[in-house]
């Protein structure tokens, strides 16, 4: 009666003032939280043909109903509670909240039930001209159930609940893992709060026993989980939680939530007994300090989200990102919030002065063992005390590093303008210098202090180890080439700073495989290539194949198994969306007779290469082949070389047939050139892209000047009777511009030195154009033979006018003047003439110029 008093209420409410739902909702969320009433925002109505897979619809009662905004209601609800918590798993508390205060009074617990995506791209209400509100900038999540839908439990203050409900009912509210929220549900979850309560008490409590204790505190520790190691908490003294389920919570964030083995129900009984053999499985080293691996980024007083955002990028391309969790540190919550005794490394990266009262609580967070990294920060204390030069600011200058295995490295940084010196006392051992400039002065940039008897250590930087290229205001393309060419050396250093510091930057886990979607630039070629299919794989829908067998089938499934040796094909395109991959970019972009027009797209396989082999010896000729990938774990490179393939580098392999009796059949090793020159002329040739500098290197590369590589071609062909078939693998970096270059960072570049603003590009675009240049490339060829394609392909290669030695160091010196009819590197030695080389492996390498005479 209460709730429907409440309704007629609101309903009363939202007929006097009309379309201000947004005032409407924040009003009756305060008022029906107050009165301790459930209430639900969902989606009470979904398409006809919704996929069986979707959680079906909820449709209220109309006198519950406040408020309905197309296929959105909000409306009251019984009282819930949460009681399913064996499938939930705990998140990270965040070290800014103490459990027992986890839930304000003005604060509201609610669970949040997500789908996969259907549709390309989140779609405002009509008029809205509000933008898209992320979920997790709104609330702080406490725990999550895997499956579909898929729940997140969360809380949040009244206000921020309020906009994320306003955000919903608009179809403004994005969820950062990508899918769409169908569901927010207010509930009561007293025994979730219990369990925080009591996982926290119980690691407190084994904090203070572990530091009165410490002797043998490290001994039975090295028997059980090895000194530095941190174990997934089962919770025994939760006595309500363990009679109330039969399993155990399966893990609370101070690690990896996967792979944690199960209790079994025998295990319940004797938990008392076998504790450590429990806390002994799935243990994960984190640091010395057993503090709980968070890593906070403190700016100053501004609030410098996109700053925040530059260094948390880094960083997780370091660290073992499972293993931590990143924050930022507001300047409010330096003196206030518990974040001292949560967190395992703090980062200072501003150069603003820090206060008397913040430099007291750092140095508070050393004393108890903390680490702190400063990035060009004002931050210091006794041994040291920073010198400004101008002469130094904002100029890219080359260090020598110590690292900690006694070796040093050299590489080109851009400096604060400020340097460290020694202040004289009588003990100075706790004060190490780790890098200097090379200059005349041998002026110190990087130091580590030790502080304390708890383990707490400093390094502090005056080179911007934290900011890539795209983060500076280079002035010089001097300066560019110098801080690109050190790129990969910036991470070797701030990788070996962070390990000295405490934390692992292991490689993560590798990413699980994905299934393949089956795309199509043509329709009609898609429907032929289906019917083709129907006659030419078993009742089960396998093609099988020595490398990799493929399973079509026509929609996803939940429990769907993908491996290296069978991998599922999704033939219904309807399901398909990617943030990585736009398959209307991709037909826009291509403009082939018939290469490239049947797709196979996956997120994650092992490597592209293999993903054809089943299928490009029987299919017609007409369906040309190309498969396309996100990420690769098994790259294959020239001479067993592996491709490092991060998120944003274009990764494919394209199936072409060429007949033996032809220009190109009698010149297979140009195939490779073609390629090469094709992905340079995708980008040079597009207007306004013609002065990128982009080249080719002889024979299989793609480089950024004459400096540094940013692609490389493979080519394997088999000869059937009397047609090549040849998978062409390429891949080339385009957005990621870390560890090394891409071809975005060449394209910011010329817009800073001609004032330009050409757009950055994007792999589906790039594929697409790569292949349209390639068939036209092959045409060309197969009509005019080599010196059709040469004059473009000198026009861009990087090796006019350069020498070379042959054989080995020291080997007589050769001037490159071209290649031959069949692809190979010719080369002119004084007295010998002009003779054909080739790549031994591997062995031309630039910086050495080695090549191996042709035999």
């Amino acid at each position: 009666a209460r709730a429907m008093l409440i309704t007629l209420c609101y309903l009363y409410l939202w007929a006097r003032w009309g379309p201000r739902s947004a005032a409407l909702i924040r009003r009756t969320v305060r008022r029906l939280h107050r009165s301790r009433c459930s209430f639900t925002f969902c989606c009470c109505a979904g398409p006809a043909a919704a996929p069986a897979r979707q959680p079906r619809r909820q449709v209220p009662p109309e006198e519950r109903v406040c408020l309905r905004i197309g296929n959105k209601v909000f409306f009251t609800d019984e009282t819930q509670f949460l009681d399913d918590l064996n499938r939930w798993r705990l998140l990270l508390i965040s070290p800014f909240i103490c459990p027992d205060k986890l839930l304000k009074a003005e604060h509201i617990a609610f669970v949040t039930e997500s789908i996969s995506a259907q549709t390309d791209n989140l779609q405002k209400v009509p008029g809205s001209s509000k933008e898209i509100v992320k979920w997790s900038d709104y609330c702080s999540p406490l725990a999550y159930k895997p499956g579909e839908p898929y729940k997140l439990i969360a809380e949040a203050s009244l206000d921020n609940f309020s906009s994320l409900g306003i955000a919903f009912m608009e179809d403004r509210l994005q969820m950062d893992n990508g899918m769409v929220p169908h569901k927010i549900v207010c509930k009561y979850l007293y025994k979730l709060f219990l369990m925080v309560e009591r996982v926290y008490e119980e690691e407190k409590s084994k904090l203070e026993k572990e530091s009165k204790h410490e002797d043998e505190s490290n001994s039975l520790s090295d028997k059980a989980t090895g000194a530095g190691e941190h174990h997934h908490l089962h919770l025994s003294s939760c006595h309500e939680c363990l009679q109330l389920e039969n399993s155990t919570i399966e893990s609370v964030r101070f690690a990896s939530a996967e792979n944690i083995p199960e209790l079994s129900d025998d295990c319940k009984s004797k938990l008392e007994e076998e504790n450590n053999d429990c806390l002994a499985r799935g243990i994960k080293r984190v640091n010395l300090a057993r503090k709980p691996p968070n890593v906070l980024i403190y700016l100053g007083s501004e609030t410098a989200k996109e700053e925040f955002e530059q260094v948390k990028s880094i960083l997780q391309e370091c660290i073992d990102a499972d293993s931590y969790t990143i924050y930022q540190l507001h300047e409010e919550q330096v003196l206030k919030a518990p974040w001292i005794d949560n967190s395992l490394l703090l980062i200072i990266a501003t150069e603003e002065p820090i206060s008397e009262e913040n430099h007291k609580q750092f140095m508070k967070f050393l004393s108890k063992g903390g680490k702190i990294l400063g990035f060009s920060s004002s931050f210091m204390f006794d041994g040291i005390q920073i010198k400004r030069k101008n002469k130094l600011k904002n100029t890219v200058r080359e260090l020598v590093v110590s690292k900690m295995d006694g070796t040093e490295i050299k590489l080109n940084l851009l400096v604060s303008g400020c340097i460290f010196e020694e202040v004289t006392k009588e003990d100075t051992s706790k004060v190490k210098t780790l890098s200097r400039l090379n200059n005349t002065d041998k002026d110190t940039v990087i130091v580590h202090l030790a502080y304390g008897d708890s383990g707490g250590e400093a390094i502090l930087s005056q080179a911007h180890l934290e900011l890539d290229i795209n983060s500076m205001d280079v002035q010089t393309e001097e300066d560019f080439n110098l801080l690109k060419i050190s790129n990969t050396k910036r991470y070797e250093v701030l990788k070996d700073i962070l390990i000295s510091l405490g934390l692992s930057c292991e490689l993560s886990e590798i990413p699980m495989l994905t299934p393949i979607y089956l795309l199509s630039s043509d329709e009609e070629i898609r429907i032929a290539f289906l019917k083709w299919l129907e006659g030419n794989v078993d009742a089960e829908g396998l093609r099988a194949s020595s490398k990799v067998s493929l399973k079509f089938v026509s929609s996803c499934e939940a429990k769907m198994e993908v491996t290296p040796s069978l991998m599922p094909v999704i033939t219904e395109m309807g399901n398909f969306s990617s943030e990585c991959f736009d398959l209307k970019t991709y037909q826009q972009n291509l403009q082939t007779k018939k290469l490239g027009k049947i797709l196979l797209y996956t997120e994650v396989t092992t490597t592209t290469m293999n993903l054809l082999d089943g299928l490009m010896f029987e299919l017609p000729e007409e369906m040309g082949l190309i498969a396309i990938a996100v990420r690769q774990t098994q790259g294959k490179g020239r001479g067993g070389n592996v491709w490092l393939s991060p998120v944003g580098c274009a990764l494919s392999t394209l199936h072409i047939t060429i007949p033996l009796h032809s220009n190109l059949g009698q010149r297979i090793p140009f195939i490779q050139h073609l390629v090469s020159l094709a992905v340079v002329e995708s980008v040079r040739s597009i207007p306004g892209y013609e002065d990128i500098d982009l080249r080719v290197k002889w024979p299989n590369d793609i480089y950024y000047s004459d400096l540094m590589k940013l692609g490389g071609v493979l080519v394997n062909s088999t000869l059937i009777e009397t047609t090549f078939h040849i998978l062409i693998g390429f891949g080339f970096n385009v957005n990621n511009s870390n560890p090394t270059i891409c071809i975005n960072d060449l394209i910011t570049k010329f817009n800073k030195e001609e004032g330009t603003k050409l757009k950055p590009l994007t792999a589906d675009c790039l594929i697409a154009r790569t292949v349209t240049v390639l068939e036209r490339l092959i045409d060309i060829f197969q009509e005019k033979g080599p010196n059709g394609v040469l004059p473009h392909y000198y026009k861009y290669w990087i090796h006019s006018g350069k020498q070379v030695r042959l054989h080995n160091e020291k080997g007589p010196m050769a001037w490159i003047v071209g290649i031959d009819d069949y692809g190979f590197l010719q080369v002119h030695e004084e007295g010998k003439g002009v003779e054909s080389v080739h790549p031994d492996g591997n062995s031309f390498d630039m910086l050495r110029n080695l090549i191996v005479p042709k035999h």
